[in-house]
């Protein structure tokens, strides 16, 4: 019996980062880019004297004057002091060229890939009505262990990606440039020597007590949760809440509600997946005022 095709749109206004399609050969399949992790930790915004938040902004080096955008130029330092001075015109001409595709260029043993080089995670979302295509995709890769390795833009920049398949989910993970990795010798590694057989017995030892699966859910981010404590004390206590003028409350906003990708992923796929715990929403944080150094020329 032939499979059946989902109608299937995100819902809470999540928009993907990128949609397209991963293509090899003649094989096209239709998807959406969506970011598969989130920021953690809990939040300080730092404010100033008068209770209202804190915001950068680029002042001279040389003589403190505080630069409007329209006054700052990128610039390449190559020296010490010196600059090449880039334009807006020259950065657009060199720009990777535009494209919907993440062409899959070879297929490899997913062992080969150095873990060193995953950079960020993604999951990839079948489009509507590509369900099908999409779910074949994932079984074969997923059952010959393989990653595809492509390059892609997004966003303007251009990105080495390897496309994993997972329990039926395909998800793309970006990967850092050869250039990006530093050798042993760059952080001045000792040259390797034998141990005694006597301390390699002992460390196989301490080891293999120590030995079990891996359930990342066991580690808890403990500083995170003793400053929620801490804060959840202080409120209720006498003179602790400051409050920030009017103007800069309103200007803030309110945060978004997080959207579980896994149930976006489960609605897609069937309902297969059982939906994860939605995560609190979080609010804009603030950023502190700091100095550029720049001669008009600010590296950004």
């Amino acid at each position: 019996m032939a499979e059946e095709e989902d109608d299937f749109e995100p819902s809470g206004g999540m928009r993907p980062f990128w949609s397209g399609n991963i293509t090899f050969g003649l094989v096209s399949v239709p998807v959406g880019l969506y970011s598969a992790t989130r920021t953690g930790g809990f939040a300080l915004k730092m404010i100033g004297p008068d209770e209202a938040p804190v915001h950068r902004r680029y002042v001279c080096s040389e003589d403190g004057e505080v630069l409007d955008q329209d006054d700052i130029v990128r610039g390449y330092e190559i020296e010490k002091g010196k600059f090449i001075v880039v334009t807006d015109e020259e950065l657009e001409a060199i720009e990777p060229r535009k494209s919907r595709e993440i062409d899959l260029q070879l297929f490899v043993d997913r062992q080969e890939i150095d873990p060193i080089y995953f950079n960020r995670a993604y999951f990839l979302v079948p489009a509507s009505g590509t369900n099908k295509a999409y779910r074949l995709l994932a079984e074969v890769m997923e059952k010959k262990d393989q990653a595809g390795i492509a390059t892609f833009v997004m966003r303007g920049k251009e990105y080495l990606v390897a496309i994993i398949a997972e329990n039926g989910i395909l998800r793309a993970e970006t990967l850092r440039f050869a250039d990006e990795i530093r050798k042993p010798a760059d952080v001045d590694l000792p040259e390797p020597a034998k141990p005694p057989a006597a301390m390699v017995k002992k460390f196989e030892e301490q080891i293999a007590k120590r030995a079990k699966k891996l359930d990342l859910h066991e580690f808890l981010d403990e500083r995170t949760e003793r400053l929620e404590k801490l804060v959840a004390k202080k409120e209720k206590q006498k003179g602790a809440i400051v409050q920030a003028p009017v103007e800069e409350r309103e200007e803030e906003g309110q945060g978004g509600e997080v959207v579980d990708l896994l149930a976006i992923l489960s609605k897609s796929l069937g309902g297969t997946k059982k939906p994860a715990r939605k995560a609190p929403a979080k609010k804009k944080a603030a950023t502190t005022t700091t100095k550029k150094k720049t001669k008009r020329a600010a590296s950004r």
